[in-house]
Protein backbone atom coordinates (compact mmCIF):
# COMPACT_ATOMS: atom_id res chain seq x y z
CA UNK A 1 0.00 0.00 0.00
CA UNK A 2 1.04 3.64 -0.40
CA UNK A 3 1.75 5.66 2.72
CA UNK A 4 1.55 9.44 3.08
CA UNK A 5 4.63 10.27 5.14
CA UNK A 6 3.39 13.69 6.28
CA UNK A 7 2.16 13.87 9.87
CA UNK A 8 1.66 17.62 9.99
CA UNK A 9 -1.94 17.97 8.83
CA UNK A 10 -3.82 20.43 11.02
CA UNK A 11 -7.40 20.99 12.13
CA UNK A 12 -8.97 22.76 15.16
CA UNK A 13 -9.66 20.67 18.25
CA UNK A 14 -12.45 21.45 20.75
CA UNK A 15 -11.45 19.36 23.75
CA UNK A 16 -9.50 20.27 26.88
CA UNK A 17 -6.47 18.55 28.29
CA UNK A 18 -5.09 18.78 31.86
CA UNK A 19 -6.56 22.23 32.29
CA UNK A 20 -5.12 23.68 29.07
CA UNK A 21 -7.85 24.96 26.71
CA UNK A 22 -7.44 23.91 23.11
CA UNK A 23 -8.51 26.14 20.26
CA UNK A 24 -12.18 26.08 19.35
CA UNK A 25 -13.43 27.34 16.00
CA UNK A 26 -16.75 27.29 14.22
CA UNK A 27 -15.22 24.82 11.77
CA UNK A 28 -14.57 22.11 14.36
CA UNK A 29 -15.49 18.64 13.18
CA UNK A 30 -16.03 15.33 14.92
CA UNK A 31 -13.44 12.69 14.21
CA UNK A 32 -14.25 9.76 11.93
CA UNK A 33 -11.87 6.80 12.01
CA UNK A 34 -11.24 5.61 8.46
CA UNK A 35 -8.67 2.86 8.94
CA UNK A 36 -5.79 1.67 11.12
CA UNK A 37 -2.58 0.18 9.73
CA UNK A 38 -0.20 -1.95 11.81
CA UNK A 39 3.36 -2.47 10.56
CA UNK A 40 5.81 -4.74 12.37
CA UNK A 41 9.35 -3.55 11.64
CA UNK A 42 12.76 -4.91 12.62
CA UNK A 43 15.99 -2.87 12.55
CA UNK A 44 19.45 -4.14 13.57
CA UNK A 45 21.15 -2.56 16.57
CA UNK A 46 24.60 -1.00 16.27
CA UNK A 47 25.70 -3.53 18.90
CA UNK A 48 23.82 -5.99 21.14
CA UNK A 49 22.18 -4.38 24.15
CA UNK A 50 22.58 -6.47 27.29
CA UNK A 51 20.96 -6.07 30.70
CA UNK A 52 20.97 -8.35 33.74
CA UNK A 53 18.19 -10.58 32.40
CA UNK A 54 19.17 -10.95 28.72
CA UNK A 55 20.20 -9.26 25.48
CA UNK A 56 18.84 -8.16 22.10
CA UNK A 57 20.64 -7.59 18.78
CA UNK A 58 17.71 -6.25 16.74
CA UNK A 59 14.94 -3.81 17.50
CA UNK A 60 11.34 -4.88 16.93
CA UNK A 61 8.54 -2.34 16.94
CA UNK A 62 4.95 -2.08 15.76
CA UNK A 63 4.21 1.19 13.97
CA UNK A 64 0.57 2.25 14.29
CA UNK A 65 -0.94 4.55 11.67
CA UNK A 66 -4.35 6.04 12.47
CA UNK A 67 -6.16 7.50 9.46
CA UNK A 68 -9.13 9.81 10.08
CA UNK A 69 -11.09 12.57 8.36
CA UNK A 70 -8.99 15.03 10.40
CA UNK A 71 -5.60 13.70 9.35
CA UNK A 72 -3.11 10.95 10.18
CA UNK A 73 -1.39 10.13 13.47
CA UNK A 74 1.49 7.77 14.23
CA UNK A 75 2.31 5.74 17.33
CA UNK A 76 4.64 2.91 18.30
CA UNK A 77 4.28 -0.23 20.41
CA UNK A 78 7.82 -1.16 21.32
CA UNK A 79 8.40 -4.03 23.76
CA UNK A 80 11.73 -5.84 23.72
CA UNK A 81 11.91 -9.03 21.69
CA UNK A 82 11.90 -12.26 23.69
CA UNK A 83 10.46 -12.67 27.16
CA UNK A 84 13.59 -11.94 29.22
CA UNK A 85 12.53 -8.36 29.98
CA UNK A 86 8.78 -8.74 30.40
CA UNK A 87 5.92 -10.98 29.32
CA UNK A 88 5.07 -8.38 26.67
CA UNK A 89 6.70 -9.19 23.34
CA UNK A 90 6.26 -7.91 19.77
CA UNK A 91 4.22 -11.05 19.03
CA UNK A 92 1.91 -10.67 22.03
CA UNK A 93 1.35 -6.99 21.26
CA UNK A 94 0.59 -7.78 17.63
CA UNK A 95 -2.07 -10.28 18.67
CA UNK A 96 -3.70 -7.90 21.14
CA UNK A 97 -3.66 -5.04 18.67
CA UNK A 98 -5.16 -7.14 15.87
CA UNK A 99 -7.70 -9.06 17.95
CA UNK A 100 -8.77 -6.56 20.62
CA UNK A 101 -7.47 -3.00 20.41
CA UNK A 102 -8.07 -2.13 16.76
CA UNK A 103 -11.54 -3.78 16.52
CA UNK A 104 -12.64 -2.01 19.71
CA UNK A 105 -11.61 1.39 18.38
CA UNK A 106 -12.99 0.91 14.87
CA UNK A 107 -16.37 -0.02 16.32
CA UNK A 108 -16.51 3.15 18.44
CA UNK A 109 -17.49 6.75 17.81
CA UNK A 110 -15.28 9.57 19.08
CA UNK A 111 -15.82 13.30 19.06
CA UNK A 112 -12.10 14.04 19.13
CA UNK A 113 -8.67 12.40 19.02
CA UNK A 114 -8.20 12.94 22.76
CA UNK A 115 -11.49 11.22 23.52
CA UNK A 116 -10.23 8.26 21.47
CA UNK A 117 -6.90 8.39 23.32
CA UNK A 118 -8.64 8.28 26.69
CA UNK A 119 -10.73 5.33 25.52
CA UNK A 120 -7.62 3.51 24.28
CA UNK A 121 -5.92 4.08 27.65
CA UNK A 122 -8.74 2.24 29.45
CA UNK A 123 -8.94 -0.82 27.19
CA UNK A 124 -8.48 -4.10 29.15
CA UNK A 125 -5.24 -5.06 27.39
CA UNK A 126 -1.55 -4.84 28.22
CA UNK A 127 0.05 -1.39 28.25
CA UNK A 128 2.65 -2.22 25.60
CA UNK A 129 -0.17 -3.03 23.17
CA UNK A 130 -2.44 -0.04 23.78
CA UNK A 131 0.35 2.56 23.76
CA UNK A 132 0.74 2.48 19.97
CA UNK A 133 -2.81 3.63 19.26
CA UNK A 134 -3.08 5.89 22.32
CA UNK A 135 -0.04 7.96 21.36
CA UNK A 136 -1.09 8.09 17.69
CA UNK A 137 -4.29 9.85 18.75
CA UNK A 138 -2.25 12.38 20.75
CA UNK A 139 -0.15 13.07 17.66
CA UNK A 140 -3.35 13.69 15.73
CA UNK A 141 -4.78 15.89 18.52
CA UNK A 142 -1.70 18.11 18.51
CA UNK A 143 -1.86 18.43 14.72
CA UNK A 144 -5.53 19.34 14.93
CA UNK A 145 -4.70 22.02 17.50
CA UNK A 146 -1.83 23.31 15.37
CA UNK A 147 0.43 22.75 18.39
CA UNK A 148 3.71 20.86 18.93
CA UNK A 149 3.12 17.67 20.89
CA UNK A 150 5.39 18.83 23.71
CA UNK A 151 3.20 21.91 24.24
CA UNK A 152 -0.03 19.90 24.20
CA UNK A 153 1.48 17.68 26.90
CA UNK A 154 2.12 20.74 29.07
CA UNK A 155 5.78 21.20 28.17
CA UNK A 156 7.66 23.65 25.98
CA UNK A 157 9.98 23.76 23.00
CA UNK A 158 13.25 23.71 24.90
CA UNK A 159 16.51 21.73 24.83
CA UNK A 160 16.34 18.46 26.77
CA UNK A 161 19.50 17.02 28.36
CA UNK A 162 20.28 13.51 27.15
CA UNK A 163 21.91 10.78 29.21
CA UNK A 164 24.14 8.00 27.92
CA UNK A 165 22.96 4.46 28.70
CA UNK A 166 25.45 1.61 28.34
CA UNK A 167 24.67 -2.09 28.58
CA UNK A 168 26.65 -4.89 30.18
CA UNK A 169 29.86 -6.18 28.59
CA UNK A 170 31.77 -9.40 29.26
CA UNK A 171 34.97 -7.38 29.61
CA UNK A 172 34.84 -4.20 31.76
CA UNK A 173 37.45 -2.69 29.45
CA UNK A 174 34.86 -2.77 26.65
CA UNK A 175 32.44 -0.86 28.88
CA UNK A 176 35.05 1.82 29.55
CA UNK A 177 35.82 2.07 25.84
CA UNK A 178 32.13 2.46 25.03
CA UNK A 179 31.71 5.30 27.51
CA UNK A 180 34.91 6.89 26.21
CA UNK A 181 33.58 6.66 22.65
CA UNK A 182 30.25 8.38 23.33
CA UNK A 183 30.95 10.79 26.18
CA UNK A 184 32.62 13.46 23.97
CA UNK A 185 29.18 14.03 22.36
CA UNK A 186 28.28 15.90 25.53
CA UNK A 187 25.95 13.49 27.34
CA UNK A 188 24.81 14.99 30.62
CA UNK A 189 25.12 11.80 32.66
CA UNK A 190 26.05 8.13 32.29
CA UNK A 191 23.96 5.09 33.22
CA UNK A 192 25.55 1.66 33.44
CA UNK A 193 23.85 -1.68 33.93
CA UNK A 194 24.80 -3.92 36.83
CA UNK A 195 24.06 -7.48 37.91
CA UNK A 196 25.21 -9.70 40.81
CA UNK A 197 28.97 -10.17 40.50
CA UNK A 198 29.31 -7.16 38.18
CA UNK A 199 28.55 -4.17 40.33
CA UNK A 200 30.83 -2.58 42.93
CA UNK A 201 34.09 -3.22 41.08
CA UNK A 202 32.50 -2.11 37.82
CA UNK A 203 31.45 1.21 39.34
CA UNK A 204 34.89 1.59 40.92
CA UNK A 205 36.53 1.21 37.51
CA UNK A 206 34.21 3.75 35.91
CA UNK A 207 34.90 6.24 38.70
CA UNK A 208 38.66 5.75 38.42
CA UNK A 209 38.56 6.19 34.65
CA UNK A 210 36.09 9.09 34.36
CA UNK A 211 36.20 10.79 37.74
CA UNK A 212 33.17 12.61 39.07
CA UNK A 213 30.90 12.37 36.01
CA UNK A 214 27.16 12.20 36.89
CA UNK A 215 26.67 8.44 37.16
CA UNK A 216 23.85 6.04 38.00
CA UNK A 217 23.42 2.28 38.02
CA UNK A 218 20.46 0.26 36.73
CA UNK A 219 19.95 -3.27 38.06
CA UNK A 220 16.68 -4.06 36.20
CA UNK A 221 15.45 -5.83 39.33
CA UNK A 222 18.33 -8.31 39.52
CA UNK A 223 18.90 -8.15 43.30
CA UNK A 224 16.93 -8.79 46.50
CA UNK A 225 17.04 -7.53 50.07
CA UNK A 226 19.55 -10.19 51.14
CA UNK A 227 22.01 -8.44 48.80
CA UNK A 228 21.49 -4.98 50.27
CA UNK A 229 25.17 -4.86 51.23
CA UNK A 230 26.03 -4.36 47.55
CA UNK A 231 24.09 -1.09 47.59
CA UNK A 232 25.53 -0.01 50.92
CA UNK A 233 28.96 -0.38 49.31
CA UNK A 234 27.82 1.44 46.18
CA UNK A 235 26.75 4.29 48.47
CA UNK A 236 30.44 5.25 48.60
CA UNK A 237 30.57 6.30 44.94
CA UNK A 238 28.33 9.39 44.97
CA UNK A 239 25.82 8.01 42.45
CA UNK A 240 22.79 9.92 41.22
CA UNK A 241 20.50 6.97 41.97
CA UNK A 242 20.03 3.20 42.14
CA UNK A 243 17.52 2.38 39.40
CA UNK A 244 15.22 -0.59 40.11
CA UNK A 245 17.48 -2.60 42.47
CA UNK A 246 14.82 -5.25 43.23
CA UNK A 247 12.02 -6.86 41.17
CA UNK A 248 8.95 -4.81 40.26
CA UNK A 249 6.66 -6.13 42.97
CA UNK A 250 9.12 -5.75 45.85
CA UNK A 251 7.88 -2.39 47.11
CA UNK A 252 8.25 -3.18 50.82
CA UNK A 253 11.78 -4.51 50.30
CA UNK A 254 12.66 -1.46 48.21
CA UNK A 255 11.43 0.77 51.02
CA UNK A 256 13.66 -1.10 53.47
CA UNK A 257 16.64 -0.70 51.14
CA UNK A 258 15.99 3.04 50.92
CA UNK A 259 16.12 3.23 54.70
CA UNK A 260 19.55 1.60 54.63
CA UNK A 261 21.23 3.75 51.94
CA UNK A 262 21.78 7.44 51.23
CA UNK A 263 21.61 7.15 47.44
CA UNK A 264 18.05 7.70 46.13
CA UNK A 265 16.20 4.61 44.93
CA UNK A 266 14.66 5.16 41.50
CA UNK A 267 11.81 2.93 40.36
CA UNK A 268 11.19 1.93 36.75
CA UNK A 269 9.73 -1.55 36.24
CA UNK A 270 7.67 -1.09 39.43
CA UNK A 271 5.85 1.95 38.04
CA UNK A 272 3.43 0.59 35.45
CA UNK A 273 0.28 2.21 36.87
CA UNK A 274 -0.99 5.08 38.99
CA UNK A 275 -1.79 2.60 41.76
CA UNK A 276 1.78 1.30 41.85
CA UNK A 277 3.17 4.82 41.96
CA UNK A 278 0.88 5.81 44.83
CA UNK A 279 1.74 2.62 46.71
CA UNK A 280 5.48 3.18 46.25
CA UNK A 281 5.19 6.77 47.50
CA UNK A 282 3.12 5.68 50.49
CA UNK A 283 5.63 2.99 51.49
CA UNK A 284 8.68 5.19 50.95
CA UNK A 285 9.98 2.87 48.22
CA UNK A 286 10.82 5.61 45.74
CA UNK A 287 12.71 8.90 45.80
CA UNK A 288 12.99 9.28 42.02
CA UNK A 289 10.55 8.01 39.37
CA UNK A 290 11.39 6.83 35.86
CA UNK A 291 8.27 7.28 33.73
CA UNK A 292 8.18 5.23 30.54
CA UNK A 293 5.43 5.95 28.03
CA UNK A 294 5.53 2.35 26.79
CA UNK A 295 5.34 0.80 30.24
CA UNK A 296 2.37 2.89 31.42
CA UNK A 297 0.35 2.58 28.21
CA UNK A 298 0.59 6.06 26.73
CA UNK A 299 0.52 9.78 27.43
CA UNK A 300 -2.75 9.80 29.37
CA UNK A 301 -1.26 7.74 32.20
CA UNK A 302 2.23 9.24 31.86
CA UNK A 303 0.92 12.79 32.34
CA UNK A 304 -1.22 11.65 35.29
CA UNK A 305 1.83 10.01 36.89
CA UNK A 306 3.86 13.17 36.39
CA UNK A 307 1.10 15.14 38.11
CA UNK A 308 1.21 12.77 41.10
CA UNK A 309 4.99 13.12 41.28
CA UNK A 310 4.71 16.90 41.34
CA UNK A 311 2.05 16.77 44.05
CA UNK A 312 4.49 14.80 46.22
CA UNK A 313 7.60 16.80 45.24
CA UNK A 314 8.98 13.60 43.74
CA UNK A 315 11.52 14.23 40.96
CA UNK A 316 11.11 12.16 37.82
CA UNK A 317 12.62 11.63 34.39
CA UNK A 318 11.59 10.01 31.11
CA UNK A 319 12.99 6.60 30.20
CA UNK A 320 12.88 4.54 27.01
CA UNK A 321 13.01 0.88 26.00
CA UNK A 322 14.66 2.27 23.79
CA UNK A 323 12.04 2.77 21.11
CA UNK A 324 12.58 3.59 17.46
CA UNK A 325 12.22 7.18 16.26
CA UNK A 326 8.47 7.60 16.77
CA UNK A 327 8.66 6.46 20.38
CA UNK A 328 11.89 8.35 21.00
CA UNK A 329 10.35 11.58 19.67
CA UNK A 330 7.37 11.01 21.97
CA UNK A 331 9.70 10.60 24.95
CA UNK A 332 11.55 13.74 23.96
CA UNK A 333 8.28 15.70 23.88
CA UNK A 334 7.27 14.41 27.32
CA UNK A 335 10.70 15.19 28.78
CA UNK A 336 10.02 18.93 28.34
CA UNK A 337 7.31 18.99 31.04
CA UNK A 338 7.83 20.55 34.45
CA UNK A 339 9.32 18.21 37.05
CA UNK A 340 11.72 16.32 34.79
CA UNK A 341 14.75 16.71 37.02
CA UNK A 342 17.24 14.39 35.31
CA UNK A 343 18.45 13.83 31.73
CA UNK A 344 16.25 11.58 29.62
CA UNK A 345 17.30 8.16 28.31
CA UNK A 346 16.27 9.35 24.82
CA UNK A 347 19.42 9.41 22.69
CA UNK A 348 20.26 10.18 19.09
CA UNK A 349 18.58 7.92 16.50
CA UNK A 350 21.85 6.34 15.38
CA UNK A 351 23.19 5.74 18.89
CA UNK A 352 21.46 2.36 19.16
CA UNK A 353 20.11 1.62 15.70
CA UNK A 354 21.74 1.10 12.31
CA UNK A 355 18.90 3.15 10.83
CA UNK A 356 15.63 4.77 11.89
CA UNK A 357 12.19 5.38 10.41
CA UNK A 358 11.77 9.09 11.02
CA UNK A 359 12.76 12.21 9.12
CA UNK A 360 14.65 14.14 10.33
CA UNK A 361 16.62 11.82 12.59
CA UNK A 362 16.92 12.74 16.26
CA UNK A 363 20.37 14.24 16.74
CA UNK A 364 22.41 15.19 19.79
CA UNK A 365 23.80 18.72 19.95
CA UNK A 366 26.27 19.42 22.75
CA UNK A 367 24.51 16.90 24.97
CA UNK A 368 20.99 18.17 24.31
CA UNK A 369 18.04 17.14 22.12
CA UNK A 370 15.45 19.56 20.75
CA UNK A 371 11.81 18.60 20.23
CA UNK A 372 10.17 19.65 16.99
CA UNK A 373 8.35 22.97 16.79
CA UNK A 374 6.02 21.64 14.07
CA UNK A 375 2.43 20.66 14.95
CA UNK A 376 1.96 17.13 16.27
CA UNK A 377 4.90 14.79 16.75
CA UNK A 378 6.81 16.92 14.26
CA UNK A 379 8.74 14.05 12.69
CA UNK A 380 7.51 12.30 9.53
CA UNK A 381 7.76 8.59 8.81
CA UNK A 382 10.05 7.75 5.89
CA UNK A 383 7.93 5.57 3.58
CA UNK A 384 10.88 3.83 1.94
CA UNK A 385 12.48 2.88 5.22
CA UNK A 386 9.18 1.68 6.64
CA UNK A 387 8.82 -0.71 3.70
CA UNK A 388 12.48 -1.75 3.86
CA UNK A 389 12.24 -2.95 7.46
CA UNK A 390 8.70 -4.37 7.40
CA UNK A 391 8.28 -8.00 8.50
CA UNK A 392 4.46 -7.99 8.72
CA UNK A 393 1.62 -5.61 7.98
CA UNK A 394 -2.14 -5.61 8.58
CA UNK A 395 -4.65 -3.05 7.29
CA UNK A 396 -7.96 -2.59 9.11
CA UNK A 397 -10.53 -0.55 7.19
CA UNK A 398 -13.58 0.95 8.87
Amino acid sequence: MRYDSSVNQQAPHPAKLTGRPLRRTSGSRSMILERIVLTHVRIPLVEPFRISSGAVAVKDAIVVRIETNLGVGFGESSPMAGSFYSSDTPESCWRELCEQVVPALLSGEFASPLEAARTASTLPVRNFAKVGVETAFWDLAAQQDGTPLCVLLGGAIRPVPSGLAVGLYDDPADLLRAIERYLPAGYQRVKIKIEPGRDVDLVRQVRRHFGSIPLLVDANGAYNLSQADVFRRLDEFDLLMFEQPFPAGSLSELAELQRQVRTPVCLDESLDSLEQLRAAIGLGSVRIANIKIQRVGGFTQAVAMANICREHNLPFWIGTMPELGIGQAQGLALATIEGCAFPTDVEASLRWFCDDLIEPLIELQDGYLLPSSAPGLGFSVDVRKLKRYTVAEQVFPR
